[in-house]
C-alpha cells in the first residue's frame, strides 16, 4: 500500500552515483523513464564525456517568457557502509517510515519532488504560463565543475533562458523551513612551504616546518575569530561567517630527513559580506610573514566572485517577483520560512554569478540534519509533504506574469 511517489523515491535511491565512481548511465536509463511518465521533452547532455546532464522540458504557453529552472543533482558523497544501520543503497524503510539512504537528503529527495508534483499538476490539469525545466546534474558533491559550472556556458543552457532557479537546501529540525538566498563563496587553497632540507638531528635555519607553522596558525587564529563572531551574536547563522578548515597536510620522506617542501591545505567558506579582495590580501601578508619564499595557489582555480554581492538573490518583499511569488506559495501553504545564507555549496552560485536569480530550497522539516552523514534518512510522510508543497510553489513560479 506505499504511495507511488515513495517507491519512486526509494528506487532512485537505489541507484548507486556515490563519488567517485557514479552510475550515471542507470541513472539517466531512470530519469528517462521517469521523462516518458511525465510526457516531458528529454535530452541527455554531455558537457564533458561520461558526466550526462539530464533536462525536461514541459513548454509554456507562452515560450518567449523566461523559464523556471528546477535544479538538482544526481550524484551523492561516499559512504562507510560498516557505520550505517542499514545497506545505505537499499532505501530501507522502517516501522516508523524513516527512509534510510544516501541521497534521501542531499538531494535526490528534491528531484523526484519535483517530478511527483507536475505528475499531478499535469494530471489535473495545470498549463502553465513559463516553460519548465527540471534539470539533473553530475558532479555537484566534487564542485561542480564538470556538470552546471559548464552547462551554464553551453548553448544549449542559453536557448532556454533561465528567469529564475529553484535549487537544493537542507533540513530543519523544527517545525519551520529553511530557505537560501544565497551561499558562501568557496576557496580552496593550497600554501606551498619551501625551507632549507637536511638531517633531522640538527637546528637548520629557515626551514619548511617553521614556515608552515607560522602559516598554520595565522588561518587557524582567523577561523578562532570568526567562530567566535558566531558564537557571540544568536543573530548570526553559520553562512553568515567565514569558516576556516586546514583539511590537507603535504610532504616528508623519511622521519630523519628535514623535507625542502610542505604543503598544507585549506577549505574556506566565504561570508558574502565579507570583502572577498581583502580577504585575499590578508592571505598573501600571512603567507609573507611566514617567507618570502612562501606561496599559495588556489585548487583547481579561484573561481569565485571577488564581489560576494553577486552569489545573493534579492528576498526582499516587494522587490524581486520570483520571491514575491515564491513566499506567497510558502504562506498559502502554512509554510514559515527561515531566510538565511547556505553555509555550503550549490549549483546554485553559477545562475546567481550570471544574474539570474535563485533559491535553495528543500521542504523537510521536523528532520535532523544528515546531507553527508551515516545513516541519512528522511520520513516518507515529510516526503509526500513536500511533494504537497511543491504543487503550490511550481505553479505559482511558472505562471508569474511580470
Amino acid at each position: 500500500m506505499e504511495d507511488p511517489a515513495v517507491t519512486n523515491f526509494r528506487n532512485y535511491i537505489r541507484i548507486n552515483t556515490v563519488q567517485p565512481s557514479p552510475d550515471y548511465v542507470s541513472c539517466t536509463k531512470f530519469l528517462e523513464e521517469q521523462a516518458k511518465e511525465l510526457d516531458a521533452d528529454c535530452q541527455v547532455i554531455e558537457c564533458v564525456p561520461g558526466k550526462p546532464i539530464v533536462v525536461m522540458t514541459l513548454l509554456g504557453q507562452n515560450p518567449n517568457l523566461p523559464s523556471l529552472l528546477l535544479n538538482s543533482h544526481t550524484d551523492v558523497v561516499p559512504v562507510f557502509p560498516d557505520q550505517w544501520k542499514y545497506d545505505p543503497f537499499s532505501a530501507h524503510k522502517d516501522e516508523n517510515g524513516d527512509i534510510y539512504g544516501r541521497g534521501t537528503q542531499d538531494m535526490k529527495c528534491v528531484g523526484i519532488q519535483y517530478l511527483e508534483a507536475l505528475k499531478y499538476l499535469k494530471k489535473e490539469g495545470h498549463q502553465f504560463l513559463r516553460t519548465i525545466h527540471i534539470s539533473f546534474m553530475p558532479d555537484e558533491e566534487i564542485g561542480g565543475v564538470g556538470g552546471m559550472k559548464k552547462f551554464v556556458e553551453s548553448a544549449a543552457f542559453k536557448k532556454m533562458n533561465v528567469g529564475f532557479g529553484l535549487d537544493e537546501g537542507y533540513a530543519n529540525p523544527t517545525e519551520n523551513f529553511t530557505v537560501f538566498y544565497g551561499e558562501r563563496g568557496v576557496w580552496w587553497m593550497k600554501i606551498k612551504c619551501p625551507g632549507q632540507p637536511g638531517h633531522g638531528s640538527q637546528f637548520l635555519p629557515n626551514t619548511a616546518g617553521a614556515k608552515l607553522k607560522k602559516v598554520i596558525d595565522s588561518f587557524l587564529n582567523y577561523r578562532d575569530q570568526q567562530e567566535n563572531l558566531l558564537k557571540e551574536n544568536q543573530d548570526l547563522s553559520l553562512g553568515d561567517v567565514t569558516s576556516v578548515n586546514l583539511t590537507m597536510l603535504e610532504g616528508g620522506v623519511q622521519y630523519n630527513v628535514v623535507p625542502s617542501e610542505l604543503n598544507v591545505g585549506f577549505d574556506i567558506r566565504i561570508a558574502p559580506t565579507e570583502d572577498f579582495t581583502k580577504l585575499e590580501e590578508k592571505i598573501k601578508s600571512w603567507c609573507k610573514g611566514a617567507g618570502d619564499d612562501v606561496t599559495y595557489e588556489f585548487v583547481p582555480s579561484k573561481g569565485t566572485p571577488e564581489d560576494g554581492k553577486m552569489l545573493i538573490t534579492c528576498i526582499d518583499d516587494g522587490k524581486n517577483p520570483w520571491w514575491n511569488a515564491f513566499s506567497q506559495a510558502c504562506k498559502d501553504e502554512g509554510v514559515n520560512l527561515v531566510k538565511e545564507i547556505f553555509p555550503a555549496g550549490t549549483d546554485s552560485r553559477f545562475l546567481r554569478e550570471l544574474g539570474i536569480p535563485a533559491l535553495g530550497f528543500s521542504p523537510m522539516n521536523r528532520t535532523p540534519i544528515l546531507l553527508h552523514d551515516h545513516n541519512e534518512f528522511l520520513n516518507e510522510k515529510i516526503f509526500l509533504r513536500g511533494i504537497e508543497i511543491y504543487r503550490t510553489i511550481i505553479p505559482a513560479l511558472a505562471n508569474l506574469k511580470i
